[in-house]
């Protein structure tokens, strides 16, 4: 009540000042005569005015805040009153009127403090914090039947940012003070008549309208809203443009200001633009208020956190850095456990695994495949829906009404947003979506996530030169497009997945699976544990806690419950190059005979993921940009983008860098759409620490007699190099994997010398085995070392965290669920943890089934895993 009062005493003086008088303690003094002996006096008193309107605002704001509990508004206050002193005592100094004015404003900063700061009322805010964010959020979610309280403090809100913008946008200038109070007003209506205009927009012309959406809907709701109130005069169309982002980066910066995350405001304004689901009643609307939706069953949002290893969860939960899932764990809702990640420990076979029950066949994360005779990657969008294609039976995890969101694979959900395989809907890209229209056109969104954007790519460069002048190492240069990728990653994508997940769960689906890259894009090129990486898990940490926030309003048509998991972990160390100055194809080339050809593919690959799958929804879509993209792209690259090429006839070696015999490199590197002129001899990958080479031209897998028959001492060269801890090779016996002083039979474990698989555990032998068996395995599989003392390897990838093989984290991911859930005894190996991600997957389902899902889909069959171990699990 002391802040109102306070507010409404400077308002009094504020609109004093603006029209043109000096407002003392029982007096009004004219300031005619102060005007003409001074021209500039009654201006300076209108800017002051203004200023005073504005520190008025945002005491009713604070206001507000406080007696709501919002413990960060206290700060907030105390630093205003602060400011508010040396004013204050400038006007006793004047041993006037004003100084009667200075000590009522002292004494009335003095009671505020001591109400603010006494004993019980820091129990009061002590006690209110852990629940600010209920209360804050909340509110606007059961929208249209706000409380009046929030109805003000919006209302409170975009008037100062109203009144801020017209102060700094130059050609918009304000006739009467009343305006003020009516744009408020214009511009929601604006807004409210113009907004479905602008979601039609954005499905007619997809990403390109979206963008152009963002960049321009502002400014045509703050015109039209300037337009309709009296008092408000705009010289013209750029000084509208202008206005709208100082309005919407005003707005960003106040809700940052006022809440414990921006992020809350974007996710409020997506429910809001999401009400209305597909037939299913909210709970809020249940007449005994339980949570009733029309079938009656509960959804799970499986969020997937790439890359984070178990160790460093439970490193990070003990520290208490994580405070959503470390109360999770703590009030003992959840639990956590770690599984092992099957070699190839890479997120194609890891997905692949947990979305379809299946992930035989897939060698790496790009490999050379002998049936088309070209090399597949799995972040393709036309590669991931040929893998796809292989693997799916219709039974996937999210195949009973599920929403796979920013993944590799579908899961065979009905719906796939931002899914690289799920362009299979390119006629409506990304769909009906008011989550993604509202992401883009929303006031804050953009501006929001210009400046984040930004701020992130600045960020990364002071971080990249810190690492270079401490001299961290193990570290790999940071530069070029990785800044950008950041930002994309840990900014933008993150933004519209959260949008994208919130329609979901307001729509009602019952299962969604969503792929956050944050942390796994950084430590690969940072570190696994260092601050740039730890901080966007802690970003992911708030990520979860405004889901949460939303699954336990009572808006979600059906509750939801959470599960965590990663798709592998990571491993660090010194790259192989950096160790020992040349790369794996490198070391190829100098033990080949006969002036054997050599296309390499050990560039990093995996974090153009979401650009990737990015042009590939704006070829596909049969809308103005579609038409445009393909166009620019050409018909064959376009094809590419959004679909799979003629399987068997497309004998490009795209993404390949090919070496000629004599060892130079030919110039340029075939691209999508180019074929070479021949198919190269060998092909070399990388997949972090593993590495493949295939002898392309051959159309059987090769024995070790036949390799060493071709090119004598390769295998010797390779097995025995310091870098390298153990090949893979095929053997007439089975896989045998080879080391510099001894070989092992992988299929019966018969150890010939020294094993070289010694420093790793049984499970590194069993998963070569199986990996070594595929029809599209490498001729020879190289694993880097490993050095047990640092827990470290050597990437044959430029990245300082890596996985793929095995050695370190890398094979260690997490699963984080309900406690009530438990895994079954029949999934778990000796040492208590699932062994690979299709008996994940398995887990999941069973999950999924015992919550009333999957009912109406085909009986699971029993299956034999290819490699001959009969796992009497029953798939997908």
């Amino acid at each position: 009540m002391v802040l109102l009062l306070t507010a409404l005493f400077d308002a009094v003086v504020a609109f004093g000042l603006i029209d043109g008088r000096v407002i003392g303690l029982g007096r009004v003094a004219d300031a005619a005569a102060a005007a003409a002996a001074d021209p500039d006096a009654s201006a300076i008193f209108r800017v002051l005015g203004w200023v005073i309107v504005g520190l008025a605002v945002a005491q009713l704001v604070l206001a507000v805040l406080v007696a709501r509990g919002h413990n960060g508004a206290r700060l907030v206050v105390t630093l205003v009153i602060a400011a508010r002193q040396a004013y204050s005592w400038a006007l006793v100094a004047q041993f006037d009127g004003q100084a009667v004015q200075g000590a009522i404003s002292l004494a009335l900063s003095a009671v505020i403090l001591y109400l603010l700061w006494n004993r019980s009322a820091s129990a009061f805010f002590t006690r209110s914090d852990t629940t600010a964010m209920g209360r804050a959020v909340g509110n606007p979610f059961t929208e249209p039947t706000r409380g009046s309280g929030t109805l003000i403090f919006d209302y409170i809100a975009r008037l100062t940012v109203i009144a801020l913008t017209i102060v700094l946008t130059p050609g918009v200038t304000v006739t009467s003070s009343i305006s003020l109070v009516l744009a408020v007003i214009c511009i929601a209506v604006a807004g409210w008549l113009l907004r479905p205009v602008f979601v039609r927009v954005a499905g007619l012309f997809g990403w390109a309208g979206a963008v152009l959406l963002a960049l321009f809907a502002n400014a045509a709701v703050i015109g039209l809203g300037f337009y309709l109130t009296p008092g408000i005069e705009v010289d013209g169309f750029l000084s509208v443009l202008f206005a709208s982002w100082v309005y919407g980066f005003a707005m960003a910066a106040l809700t940052w200001l006022f809440s414990i995350n921006s992020q809350d405001y974007l996710t409020v304004h997506a429910v809001r633009m999401s009400r209305g689901g597909r037939g299913l009643r909210s709970r809020d609307d249940a007449d005994d208020g339980a949570p009733e939706v029309a079938d009656g069953i509960p959804g799970v949002v499986f969020v997937q956190l790439d890359g984070v290893p178990a160790p460093l969860l439970e490193n990070e939960i003990r520290a208490g850095n994580l405070p959503t899932i470390s109360r999770w764990v703590r009030s003992g809702s959840h639990t956590w456990t770690e599984w092992r990640a099957r070699v190839p420990s890479t997120t194609p076979v890891s997905q692949a695994g947990l979305l379809h029950g299946d992930n035989h066949g897939i060698p790496a994360f790009r490999w050379w495949d002998r049936e088309l005779g070209r090399l597949l990657v799995a972040n393709r969008p036309a590669d991931a829906a040929v893998i796809e294609a292989r693997l799916s039976d219709g039974r996937g995890l999210l195949a009973d009404d599920g929403v796979s969101i920013s993944n590799l694979f579908s899961g065979d959900a009905p719906t796939s947003l931002l899914t690289m395989s799920g362009l299979r809907q390119r006629s409506t890209g990304l769909g009906p979506s008011s989550s993604y229209a509202a992401f883009f056109t929303h006031p804050a969104g953009l501006a929001r996530g210009v400046v984040m954007t930004i701020g992130e790519m600045v960020k990364e460069v002071f971080q990249r030169r810190r690492q270079e002048q401490r001299g961290v190492e193990p570290r790999i240069d940071r530069g070029g497009s990785y800044v950008a990728l950041r930002a994309v990653t840990n900014v933008l994508l993150r933004d519209l997945n959260v949008a994208l997940v919130v329609e979901a769960m307001m729509q009602g689906s019952r299962s969604i699976y969503v792929d956050f890259v944050d942390y796994d894009e950084i430590a690969h090129h940072a570190g696994v544990s260092r601050p740039e990486s730890l901080a966007s898990l802690y970003g992911l940490d708030e990520v979860l806690r405004s889901l949460e926030t939303v699954a336990t309003a009572g808006v979600t048509p059906r509750p939801y419950h959470f599960v965590l998991l990663s798709d592998h972990g990571q491993s660090q160390g010194a790259t192989f190059r950096q160790r020992y100055g040349l790369t794996l194809e490198e070391l190829v080339r100098q033990h080949l005979s006969g002036g054997a050809s050599v296309a390499s593919a050990t560039d990093e690959v995996e974090a153009y993921g979401p650009v990737n799958v990015l042009i590939g929804q704006l070829a596909g879509q049969q809308s103005v940009t579609g038409r445009l993209t393909r166009r620019a792209l050409g018909s064959r690259d376009a094809a590419n983008a959004t679909g799979p090429s003629a399987q068997g006839s497309d004998t490009s070696v795209e993404g390949l860098t090919e070496v000629a015999p004599t060892g130079s490199p030919r110039t340029g590197t075939a691209t999508a759409g180019e074929e070479p002129a021949e198919t190269p001899d060998l092909v070399v990958v990388g997949s972090g620490n593993l590495g493949g080479i295939w002898f392309a031209r051959e159309p059987e897998r090769l024995m070790v007699a036949d390799i060493e028959d071709r090119h004598p001492g390769l295998l010797t060269a390779l097995a025995s190099h310091e870098g390298i801890a153990f090949i893979v090779v095929l053997a007439p016996t089975g896989p045998v994997a080879i080391g510099p002083e001894g070989s092992t039979d992988l299929a019966t474990g018969l150890v010939r010398g020294l094993d070289p698989l010694a420093a790793f555990d049984d499970d590194a032998r069993r998963d070569f085995d199986r990996a070594a068996r595929f029809d599209d395995a490498p001729d020879i599989y190289v694993n880097s070392l490993y050095d047990p003392v640092l827990d470290e390897v050597a990437a044959f990838e430029e990245l300082v965290g890596c996985h793929g093989g095995v050695g370190g984290w890398q094979t260690r991911p997490l699963l984080v669920h309900p406690t009530a859930w438990t895994i079954d005894a029949d999934l778990v190996g000796t040492d208590g943890r699932i062994r690979g991600a299709d008996r994940v997957h398995t887990q999941l389902v069973r999950w999924l089934e015992r919550l009333g899902h999957r009912t109406d889909l085909a009986a699971p069959t029993m299956v034999t895993d290819p490699v001959g171990e009969p796992d009497g699990i029953p798939q997908g």
